[in-house]
């Protein structure tokens, strides 16, 4: 492998890894969404009279 070729590579690895690192960083430090509720039976009752 020629000089060219090896630093190409070496760029190449150097950048695809440090997106990867920035990518899993960023996922890591979002904050978690509240799950939704999926369940109407423990709604808290609403105060209109029927």
């Amino acid at each position: 492998m020629n000089n060219a070729a090896f630093i190409t590579a070496a760029l190449t690895m150097g950048i695809v890894t440090l997106f990867t690192v920035y990518f899993f960083v960023l996922v890591l430090k979002t904050p978690d969404k509240p799950e939704q509720d999926s369940y109407t039976d423990n709604d808290p009752e609403s105060d209109t009279s029927h």
